[in-house]
């Protein structure tokens, strides 16, 4: 599974990790991250990130 920077704060969703503070479980994909997942760091939305190569 891909990483995804956040454009606006530089950071990085692992979905080895997850998101624990929003109860997304390690092992979910950003695709599968909720329409309304926020970034945890600025509160950008899912389409303020981008894929890492």
């Amino acid at each position: 599974m891909s990483k995804w920077e956040c454009i606006i704060c530089g950071y990085i969703y692992n979905p080895e990790v997850g998101d624990p503070v929003a109860g997304i479980e390690p092992g979910t994909s950003f695709d599968d991250l909720p329409d309304d997942w926020i970034c945890p760091d600025c509160g950008a939305s899912k389409d303020e990130f981008v894929e890492l190569q």
